[in-house]
């Protein structure tokens, strides 16, 4: 089945994001539970807060805060520290004890609070060895931050950073690496020519937008950008073909709707979309909408949880969705004070979740 029918149904066991952002405070109660609501029993976290997590105690402090949030006891969170030289060699073998499970790589300044973002990996060596020992995974934001003296922008950041990737995979052949969220065909194809210790996540929105989607539409604004249509050909056509190194991570990135909505004339936008309350029925979507949609369970969930190496149990739930005639995304969400607006709010999308069984 590649293009399915009204009233088709597909189950999906325990589907995992594995990268997601779900900020603090008002702003993470608000949002936090969605990530159920969108159809989400696994939440792979971002560690970019302000300050970022940094240590162990951190990321225990922060998980508790999400579990502590109403609607996501059900939830498996995993926690990412971000990578800081206030990560020691000698710390890794304690982290996977505390549901640490990955480091992320923000180089400075590419997007939302990576003022603390690395310039150079060489420092690390020790600690990517241990990270290899092990079993941590290395999460890498694609990006190179803008030199306009070496043409390098938004458009061109991520395959900048592609020799990169490619450096670290072979320096370190047993380190388990993710590049996040492409956004191009030359990353695409940079991942299939690593080894089998490198992978990809892949958002929802990326599926869906162009470089003429963002321009002038502020809630489609992110980093890294969208790119030209040949780019997001290419990343439907990763997912058509079955590749394993190919899953979903959405970078759902909330931001209050004022500060997506709104620009100076000495500051941007926000950047980040928000896609965790429509996950799993926009993605069904968008894999229907190119043919894939038998591809839904390994992207939403297989594949990701076989490179993570966390399988879903014998007894985890069960997500089914429809194909339905349309269902009207919500304008927005708010509680405590705080707005975010979804993803194609008050677009329709011909997926629904119809039943759950946990």
């Amino acid at each position: 089945m590649s293009v399915a029918s009204y009233g088709d149904i597909i189950e999906v066991t325990a589907p995992a994001d594995f990268h997601v952002h779900l900020r603090d405070g008002e702003l993470s109660k608000l949002v936090t539970p969605h990530v159920h609501k969108g159809g989400f029993y696994l939440a792979y976290v971002m560690p970019n807060l302000v300050p970022p997590v940094t240590t162990t105690q951190m990321a225990i402090e922060y998980k508790k805060r999400l579990k502590d949030c109403q609607g996501s006891s059900n939830v498996e969170f995993l926690m990412t520290l971000y990578l800081s030289d206030a990560l020691h060699p000698s710390d890794v073998k304690n982290w996977k004890a505390a549901g640490i499970v990955g480091v992320k790589s923000y180089p400075r300044g590419v997007t939302t609070n990576s003022d603390e973002g690395i310039e150079s990996y060489d420092k690390y060596d020790e600690l990517f060895k241990a990270m290899e020992v092990h079993g941590i995974v290395l999460n890498l934001h694609g990006e190179i931050p803008s030199d306009h003296s070496k043409n390098i922008c938004v458009l061109n950041a991520e395959e900048r950073f592609l020799p990169v990737l490619a450096n670290l995979a072979n320096k370190y052949p047993k380190l388990r690496i993710v590049l996040e969220h492409a956004t191009t065909a030359a990353a695409v194809n940079a991942v299939k020519a690593c080894g089998d210790n490198v992978a990809c996540t892949i958002t929802a929105h990326h599926l869906a937008l162009t470089v003429d989607d963002w321009a002038g539409q502020s809630f489609h604004f992110c980093k890294p950008v969208a790119k030209f249509p040949d780019d997001r050909r290419a990343l439907q056509e990763a997912i058509k073909s079955g590749s394993k190194k190919f899953f979903l991570g959405s970078d759902s990135a909330p931001h209050p709707s004022l500060s997506k909505s709104t620009a100076t004339a000495t500051s941007g936008c926000a950047a980040g979309v928000y896609t965790s309350p429509i996950l799993l029925p926009l993605v069904a979507h968008l894999l229907d909408s190119f043919g894939a949609i038998d591809r839904l369970a390994d992207f939403t969930s297989n594949f990701g949880r076989g490179f993570y190496q966390i399988p879903a149990n014998s007894d985890a739930p069960k997500v089914l969705v429809e194909k339905v005639q349309g269902i009207s995304v919500q304008a927005e969400y708010s509680s405590g004070g705080k707005t975010v607006v979804p993803f194609w709010a008050n677009r329709q999308i011909e997926w629904q979740i119809v039943n759950v069984k946990e």
